[in-house]
This record gives structure tokens, sequence and C-alpha cells, in this order.
């Protein structure tokens, strides 16, 4: 694909004088554009759709901030994660640039204060995740306000070549055109040239408005040394020591590795914490913030942490375990260095944890079954609705419930739905939670005489209709929908809203549970067992790209290449030419992996004694699928139900390959 490439001039920047550079001066304080930003900005101001290529804490964000002051009306900010829309707008509330989030977090009063400044025309830059577009309030709402720019942050997720695929990023382009927005942003760091040219097309981007202005950073000093297992936390440890005090990130690909790892630093002085997703999310946030207040040297972390960390001192960024693929590893070793100075990237290689990480990319691929029932859930509520004669077919999904039901983890099965819209078969209506629970934070009778006449019938209705338990109480919306005064039927909504208002009020904590989708039956007349066999294959072709990723990581580690140029040219970018000199491919060799720990041929083995465990909890047969992934160490809802994690023979094949282990079972016990 041809793109635009921007010559080095970072030693010597030309920046001619413009309105531009008098708007980057007056709102952000800075004097000249970094590389990249000027044409990509220009290219905006000047009404064309653009994609900006830059390396990790390059200054992409100016690249829709600035443009955002210029033109007309909404600028809308697409972005993956809260965590980066907080961090952008803590930014530019900073600099005093009206801009605003709607999110989960906030209350009704919060939300509806945003609405009102966007549409008042008050707020021109709004930040939403990319799941809001699936609210029909949003919806509505957004499809009445002029929008001059659409903002895709991360935008690598919505090209399913990428290595961060996000499903919900697919109808980008379809929302795109529904609200008439006539231009588009696409902001990424991590986008190889397939990559690259999925988003072009996808969003009719011209060839000569994809700015990348390379993926070499002169500051990374990568190292790469072989490494076997039993020796890597003493490497690591050898490693730190002399850099104590400064700020550090390991990797590491499960949750018990990273408590493993950072009480084994901890031992040895070293200023260690874990940060993993099986942790509480508010010990997790606190860890993080002493982490970027510089309260604590060193994070352990699974990939859960680094997503809108924006620390510029991180010195080095190690690799305990194998990262699952170069985009990875470059997306977290551009956390090290931001603010320019020299840091260290270290990964400790060999070749125990390659199947580990091949089992997590098989555990999200569904079984063919289970994309049959939820086909066969769509077509039956197509048949009620023909038996009924109730006009518009709405489905309801609770995803959890149907997660059970399908066997198929929360994570595929929104793929799976996700597909299904793209394929016409359903669309989306709205998306509400199922369930609410409250504990008081007030004596009971107190809030009852905060109010009075109707209001306080009906408050009265909420806490009698209500099931208490020893601390929370449970809503009930039929039992006080039937106490309430003027019964009507139709109360739910004003029994949230209370709810709510008390939450405001902090008369009460309020916990929503069981999100449920409503999606409308597009289209019931399809052939069940020809779209499972197609939607599979499509999971299949999903998972083989993965699996391939891992071995290009392979033969990144083993060659015996410059590490900082096959990297730059693995995004495309070309213009390194010359090795960087101080990769540890420059300084000495290439890393030879260490051959994993031998293991015992799986003939020698007894399937029947090693899923006996597992055979005798479940009730009904199992399929060689379920019990390779019991054996394996993957967990789904059927497994999750049957406790398997605390069963022996749990994960006692997770060194194997799974196809092995997949094809010994099928000849051990045939179906």
């Amino acid at each position: 694909m041809k793109k635009a490439i921007i010559p080095d001039l970072t030693q010597h920047p030309i920046n001619p004088p413009s309105p531009l550079h008098d708007a980057l001066k007056r709102h952000f304080g800075l004097d000249t554009f970094r590389l990249g930003q000027a044409e990509v900005i220009g290219a905006v101001v000047a009404g064309r759709s653009a994609a900006a290529i830059f390396p990790t804490g390059s200054g992409k964000s100016l690249c829709y901030q600035l443009p955002a002051l210029q033109l007309p009306h909404l600028t809308l900010v697409v972005s993956p994660l809260l965590a980066l829309i907080k961090d952008q707008l803590d930014f530019l509330c900073a600099r005093h640039i009206p801009a605003a989030a709607i999110d989960s977090t906030q209350s009704r009063e919060e939300g509806s204060a945003v609405m009102a400044g966007v549409q008042q025309g008050k707020i021109k830059i709004l930040m939403i995740s990319v799941e809001r577009m699936k609210n029909e309030r949003f919806r509505n709402f957004i499809a009445r306000v002029p929008i001059s720019l659409l903002v895709i942050d991360e935008a690598h997720c919505i090209s399913e070549w990428g290595h961060n695929f996000r499903p919900d990023y697919l109808k980008l382009p379809r929302y795109q055109k529904q609200l008439g927005i006539p231009q588009v942003l696409l902001l990424t760091a991590t986008a190889t040239p397939a990559v690259m040219e999925d988003m072009r097309d996808k969003f009719a981007i011209a060839p000569d408005d994809v700015i990348t202005t390379g993926f070499y950073r002169a500051n990374l000093h990568l190292t790469i040394a072989a490494s076997p297992e039993i020796e890597k936390v003493q490497q690591l440890c050898n490693w730190l020591q002399p850099r104590c005090g400064q700020s550090s990130i390991v990797y590491v690909t499960l949750h018990k590795t990273a408590e493993q790892v950072a009480a084994t630093l901890q031992r040895h002085h070293i200023d260690a914490q874990a940060y993993h997703a099986g942790m509480k999310s508010e010990a997790r946030q606190q860890i993080q913030q002493r982490f970027m207040d510089g309260e604590i040297d060193c994070i352990v972390a699974t990939i859960a942490f680094g997503m809108g960390i924006d620390k510029s001192n991180i010195r080095q960024v190690i690799h305990y375990d194998l990262p699952k693929s170069l985009e990875s590893y470059s997306q977290e070793i551009g956390r090290a260095g931001r603010d320019g100075a020299v840091s260290d990237c270290l990964m400790l290689a060999n070749r125990d944890g390659i199947h580990v990480l091949e089992n997590f990319i098989y555990g999200d691929t569904p079984e063919l079954a289970g994309i049959r029932t939820v086909l066969e859930a769509i077509q039956q509520i197509g048949r009620d609705q023909n038996d009924l004669n109730s006009g518009e077919a709405k489905w309801e999904v609770k995803i959890l419930t149907l997660s059970r039901a399908s066997n198929i983890r929360p994570l595929p099965l929104k793929t799976l739905l996700v597909y299904l819209e793209m394929r016409g078969i359903i669309q989306p209506l709205y998306s509400y939670f199922a369930n609410f629970r409250f504990k008081l934070l007030i004596p009971e009778q107190d809030l009852i005489d905060h109010f009075s006449g109707e209001r306080r019938s009906f408050v009265q209705a909420i806490v009698d209709g209500s099931q208490r338990a020893q601390i929370w109480w449970t809503v009930d919306f039929d039992a006080i929908d039937a106490l309430a005064p003027h019964h009507s039927g139709s109360e739910r909504q004003r029994i949230i809203t209370a709810l709510e208002y008390f939450s405001d009020k902090r008369y009460i904590d309020l916990e929503s549970m069981q999100m449920t989708e409503v999606f409308t039956l597009a289209n019931g007349g399809f052939d069940a067992a020809v779209l499972a066999d197609d939607l599979f294959a499509t999971f299949q072709q999903k998972e083989a790209r993965e699996i391939e990723r891992i071995g290009q990581m392979l033969e990144f580690i083993e060659s015996d290449h410059c590490l900082s140029r096959q990297l730059a040219h693995h995004f495309g970018d070309q213009r390194q030419t010359e090795p960087c000199g101080h990769c540890s491919v420059c300084r000495s060799a290439p890393a030879t992996l260490p051959a994993g720990r031998p293991l015992p041929p799986l003939s020698d083995l007894d399937a029947d004694a090693l899923t006996a465990p597992l055979l005798a909890a479940s009730d009904t047969p199992l399929s060689t699928e379920m019990l390779t992934r019991f054996l394996c160490g993957i967990t789904n809802p059927l497994l999750s139900r049957l406790k398997a994690h605390a069963l022996p023979g749990f994960g006692g094949l997770e060194q194997y390959r799974y196809q092995a282990v997949k094809s010994w079972l099928a000849q051990q016990r045939p179906q």
C-alpha cells in the first residue's frame, strides 16, 4: 500500500508559521509540531479522512485535539478503554478545552448534563467507549447532533488481521455512515501493512493520507536472553538489583506467575508488586496509582496492566514470559523511555511457555455445537413470534446466561453476536441491567421520611417489595410494581430512577447486575447448520492467524538480524536500513532458545486415569474437545460449573501442544 512516509526531521523540525501553529501555541503551549503531526492535522483541517500510525508516546492525540478546535461541529472520539479516556480528558480539561465523556461510572444526572452540553455546542470533544454505541438511547441522541469528525483510538482493533481485534469496532464504519459523519481519523501505534490496508479500505482513506513516522526508537535498547525456565527468576533478580529505584514493568502470562515472581523479588529486597485481572479492582487501581506516583518501583503484571499508562520515566520493560505476538511486544516495550532517555527492554526467552500461549488462543474458539445452540435460540425466537403474531421479534440476551447455555466464553460469544449483526441476522436495539441490589447507608425509616405524599408511598413500596438479606436488599420489580400507588404495570424505569437518586444522595449503595442486550431478529430464514459451519470456519481462521503470530515471534527471537530493524520492517517501515548497533544481536550474537523441558511421550500416559476426575464430576457425556481443554488447563463455562480447576488433572498437560493432546485423546477414546 502506498502511504505517506515522513522524512526524519526529528533533529531539525521545519515548522513555518501558520494559523495552526498559532493555535498550537495558544491552546497547548507548544512551539513546534512533532514528527508527522502537521501532516495529519493539515489533512483533517482540509476536510479529508486520515490515519496516524505513530509509535507509542509520540503525540497521536494532538492530531485530533487541535483540529477539534478548528472544526465547526463535534469531534466524537471512540476508545477501547476507560483509562485511556480518563487520561486524555484530564489533559484536555487542564488546558480548558471543552471536552467531556459519557461512561458507565457516571450518574444519570452527570450523563444528562454532558448530553445537554453537547446539544448546546458547549462541548467540542465527546469521548466514549466503543460499547456505548450499542446503547439505543445514546444512538438516538447522537444522531441528532452534527458531528465533524469521528476519531478511532487504537484503530488496529477494527481489523481481524490485527493482534487485538475488538468485534464491536467492526460496526464503526456502519455507524459513520448512519450518523453522516464526513471525516474519520484513525490512530494506532501498532499496524502491520495488512492491518493498515484493512483500516484504510474500511473508511475509504486515501493512501497519501495514511501518515506513518516509523517504528524505530533509538532510545530503546532491546535484549533477548536465552534463559532456561529454572534460571529465569534468578536472572531477573540479577538484572533488577543494580537498577533498584528505577521504574520497571515485568510482564508475565499467568496470574499465579505474577504473584510468585513479585514475592521472589520482594525477598531479594526489590520493591515489587503483583498486578493482574484476578485482583479486586480497588487493589489494582491503588497499585497502579502508587506506581504512577513513584511509590512502587516495579510492577509484575499480566497484560491487564499498561493500556492508559502514560508514565514517562519507565526505564525497564522485561518480558519474563514470551509475548503473544510482535505487535504485543512492540506495544508493551513502547511504554518504556517516553521521556527520550535510554531504556532497556529485556526478554527472558525459552520454549517452555509456548504451548501455554497457544492454549489461550484455542480457548477462545467456540465449539461448533455451541454456535448451533445460539443459532437455534434465535430461530426459536422467530418461531415464537410467528405463533403469537406479535410483530417485531425481540431477543433478550443475558451474556452470562447464554454463555452457560452454549458453553462459549463471554468474549468469543460477543464476537459471535457481532458476526451475526454483520451478516444481517440480528440488529441491536438497546441494553439494560436486569437485576439491582442495594445496601442502606441510613436507617430504613429515615429513607422513607425524606419524602412525602405519593412519593413517600412509592418509596415505601420499594422498601416493602425488595427482598431483604443480612446486608443487601434485592430489588423485586414485580413486587414493587404491585405495591406501588396508582399501579400501572410499567413502573420499572421509575423504580430505577428512584434507586439512582437514592444512590446519588448517599442513602444507599447501589449495584446493577446482569447486563441484558436486546436485539431484533432481522432475518430468521437462515439454514442453521450451514451458517454454523461458516461461523465456525471464521473462528478457526482467526485461531490460525493467532497461532501464526506466535511463530513470527519465535522467528524474531532466534533471528541473526538486528532486532530494531526487524521490528521496523514487520510494521512496513523500510527506512531503517542499518543495524541499530545496540540491540543484543548487534552487541553480541542472536539468541538460541534452550530446548523445553523433556516431557514424557503422550503414548506413555494413561488417558482414562487423567480424565477420570472430570468424567466422574459430569452427569453428561463430554466431548474430546472438552477433555482436551481440561487437560490443557483451559476454562469454559461448563468446566467452570463443574469446578474443574479444583479437580486432579486440570492443566496437567498444559506444556503439551493442544492439537497433539486432542489427537491422542481421540485415538484413546474414539467417539
